[in-house]
């Protein structure tokens, strides 16, 4: 173990008070890897994916997504990867995040808070699902540079965040932290991916929630700020909107596709969640304010938005997770116009991006994790999303971020 790990073997945590990391390995943070090296090289990795994005002051762009192991397990690690042309060319994984033994990395976010700090976020976690996992963090001052100086882990609440932090008018920060309704499995055999020894076993039904986190001094301190209740939630990926009128809208994924729930007090008591009338697959999409006020949503689109357009009504039919499309929205969310298709191809899925100040849309998703394994980035303004094309000769389609090579073993 190196001085780095013997130094945090307490860890100070913002929810629960100091515990014993050795007996909770979950609670260790991970080494922040930053030359990787041939151990985690594309011939290595044989299932990728679930990425974000986010867009230095400077215009460095910055990816994240997972990989490590066969699929979603205790193998997993988040890594980054940067691009200073605009998403033309792409560098290697420079940064990797690798607990060692059954602790996984997974589900990671970047984010470039107001004062041009990068946020890179991930959830931690014994094994696949701990019933507990944790958010963790680390940051730099200085995101333009191609080898920034990252700090050391930190861990600030229980829970899993997989989408962006929202700034309110307010200037509070609010966190989209869930911890999910599904209890992990017990009695499953030794080698089975979700299998988690009893003595690692989180969950508890109290703690359950699609939870609003608050800091109200740029993320130095977290405070539970309310909670939103759904049915048919498995991975609640909620996002939040702060309204033209001020009020929250948060949107949750379910199983029946986009759940919706409103907060007229800053988030602190929520509606009741119900099904939105926006038709979806159950999978993650994107919701964001741009810079013009527009909202924008890019969702999945096989066949029924041309309706839902014209007349919206709820639609419970089974989807894929295909056609990747980008609307916007001028008044808040009641109607919704547009639709810039961004790639058609059954398996593209997890949809993250930002904005440049010149109005630039920069849009990364994943294709096809365990055969193609290849991540994807989508240029595009709002003027290609009104007009159903590409318009603006800046704007391209299919820019290939990353692909791994690596083969399972049979």
């Amino acid at each position: 173990m190196d001085l780095f790990l013997r130094m945090m073997i307490f860890v100070p945590l913002l929810v629960g008070g100091p515990l014993r990391a050795e007996t909770d390995p979950a609670l260790l943070p991970a080494p922040v890897v930053t030359d990787p090296g041939a151990a985690y090289s594309p011939a290595t990795r044989i299932f990728q994916g679930i990425p974000g994005l986010a867009r230095a002051p400077g215009g460095r762009l910055w990816a994240t997504w997972y990989s490590g192991g066969s699929d979603e397990g205790p193998e997993n690690y988040v890594m980054l990867s940067s691009s200073m042309d605009d998403g033309r060319t792409w560098s290697a994984a420079t940064v990797v995040i690798d607990p060692p033994g059954p602790v996984r990395t997974y589900d990671p976010v970047l984010w470039t808070d107001p004062q041009g700090k990068l946020w890179w976020f991930y959830a931690q976690s014994y094994r696949w699902w701990d019933g507990r996992a944790g958010v963790w963090a680390v940051t730099t001052d200085n995101p333009d540079s191609p080898n920034p100086v990252w700090s050391a882990p930190r861990r600030l609440v229980d829970g899993i965040m997989m989408n962006k932090p929202t700034v309110l008018k307010n200037g509070e920060w609010l966190f989209p932290v869930a911890i999910w309704a599904e209890e992990p499995l017990k009695n499953l055999s030794v080698g089975d991916r979700k299998y988690v020894p009893p003595e690692q076993l989180k969950w508890q039904a109290g703690k359950v929630g699609t939870h609003v986190y608050a800091s109200q001094d740029q993320g130095n301190t977290f405070s539970l700020r309310g909670t939103a209740r759904f049915p048919n939630l498995q991975f609640d990926e909620h996002m939040l909107v702060e309204r033209k009128d001020g009020g929250l809208w948060l949107w949750a994924r379910t199983k029946t596709g986009i759940g919706e729930s409103f907060s007229g007090d800053d988030g602190r008591t929520w509606t009741s969640g119900k099904d939105s009338k926006i038709p979806h697959v159950n999978s993650r999409f994107f919701v964001r304010r741009l810079g013009s006020g527009r909202l924008m949503l890019v969702k999945h689109n096989p066949t029924l938005d041309v309706a839902w357009l014209a007349a919206p009504s709820i639609y419970n039919a089974r989807m894929k997770r295909s056609h990747l499309t980008a609307y916007l929205s001028d008044d808040d969310g009641t109607s919704w116009r547009g639709g810039l298709l961004l790639d058609e191809r059954l398996s593209v899925s997890y949809p993250d991006g930002d904005q440049a100040p010149d109005g630039r849309i920069f849009l990364v998703y994943d294709y096809n994790r365990k055969a193609d394994k290849e991540i994807y980035l989508a240029v595009f303004t709002e003027e290609d999303i009104l007009a159903g094309k590409l318009v603006d000769a800046r704007s391209q389609l299919r820019i290939l971020v990353n692909k791994a090579t690596g083969q399972a073993t049979p």
